[in-house]
C-alpha cells in the first residue's frame, strides 16, 4: 500500500502539473470506486471545475476544486497517473490541457469522494499527527507513548496514533532505531524513544527524496517507479544477512502483517 512518502511524491508531482487546469470531463468505468455522491452527481460536480490545490493527509490525496474537494484513497494497488489515457483506468479525468488524470487500481479497493470539506470526514478527524510536521516534536512523541501497552510496530502503523506510516516504513524505522517490533511502547526508555523519533523523520524524508518505494504496484504521477526500495535494509529480506551483524533477518506475523527484523540488533 502506498504510504506517506509515496502519496507525498504524487502530491508534489501533481502540484507542478495540474494546478490551474480544469476537469473538462470524467469517465467512470467502475462505479463502485465513487463512494460519494452518486456517479451522476459526481460527474456533474467535477465537470468544468478548476483544480486549485493538491493536498495530502496521511495516506490520502486531496484535490481542491473550485467549490469542493476530491478525496482519493489509493488503498492497496491504486495509482494516479497523468498523461495519455490509460486503457486499464477505472476512472479517467480529461483535463483542459488535453491530457488525462488516470485512476488505476488492479484490485479495485481504492475510493474517491467528492465532498464539501475533506476535514469533516470521520476517518480524517481520527487521524494522528503528521510525523513530518514541525509540531511533531520529540516531547510530543514521548507524551503520546505514555501508558501505551501496544507493541511499538503496530502502534506506529495505527493511523489514529500517527498518520501515514504503513508496514514497510514501520519495519525500516524500527531497524534503524535498533528497536524490537515486539516491544510494548510503554517499555521504551527515553534514549530508545529518541532513536525511534529520529528514525521516523529520517526514513520518511529519505523515502520522499527517493520518490517512494515500488516493491509492489506503486508508481508516481508520471508512471515511474520509486527508488527507495534500493535503500531498504530489512523489509522483504527474510533469511538474508543483516547489514549490521550478518545474522539472518527473521520474519514474523505481528498485527496481521509480515514483520521483518534482526533479533540480534533490535532489542
Amino acid at each position: 500500500m502506498p504510504e506517506l512518502p509515496e502519496i507525498e511524491t504524487i502530491k508534489r508531482d501533481l502540484e507542478n502539473i495540474i494546478i490551474g487546469k480544469r476537469i473538462k470531463d470524467v469517465e467512470v468505468k467502475v462505479a463502485r470506486i465513487i463512494k460519494e455522491p452518486s456517479v451522476e452527481n459526481f460527474i456533474k460536480g467535477v465537470q468544468n471545475k478548476e483544480i486549485k490545490e493538491v493536498l495530502r493527509r496521511g495516506k490520502v490525496l486531496i484535490l481542491k476544486l473550485s467549490a469542493q474537494y476530491l478525496v482519493i484513497h489509493l488503498r492497496m494497488t491504486g495509482q494516479i497517473i497523468y498523461g495519455d489515457k490509460q486503457e486499464k483506468s477505472k476512472i479517467v479525468f480529461l483535463l483542459s490541457d488535453g491530457k488525462y488524470l488516470n485512476f488505476l487500481d488492479q484490485r479495485v479497493m481504492g475510493e474517491i469522494k467528492l465532498i464539501n470539506d475533506w476535514r469533516d470526514l470521520p476517518f480524517i478527524k481520527q487521524m494522528g499527527p503528521e510525523p513530518l510536521d514541525k509540531g511533531f516534536s520529540l516531547e510530543k512523541f514521548q507524551e503520546m507513548l505514555k501508558g501505551k501497552k501496544t507493541k511499538i510496530k503496530p502502534l506506529l502503523m495505527d493511523q489514529g496514533f500517527i498518520a501515514g506510516i504503513g508496514n514497510l516504513y514501520a519495519v525500516e524505522i524500527l531497524f534503524r532505531a535498533k528497536a524490537n517490533p515486539l516491544r510494548p511502547a510503554n517499555s521504551l526508555v527515553l534514549s530508545e524513544i529518541k532513536k525511534i523519533y529520529s528514525a521516523i523523520k529520517e526514513v520518511l524524508e529519505e523515502g520522499i527524496w527517493h520518490r517512494g518505494s515500488s516493491v509492489d504496484t506503486y508508481r508516481d504521477a508520471r508512471g515511474e517507479k520509486g527508488k527507495f526500495e534500493q535503500r531498504i535494509r530489512v523489509y522483504g529480506r527474510k533469511g538474508e544477512p543483516c547489514f549490521g551483524c550478518g545474522d539472518p533477518i527473521e520474519k514474523i506475523t505481528l498485527g496481521g502483517r509480515g514483520t521483518y527484523f534482526c533479533p540480534k540488533c533490535q532489542k
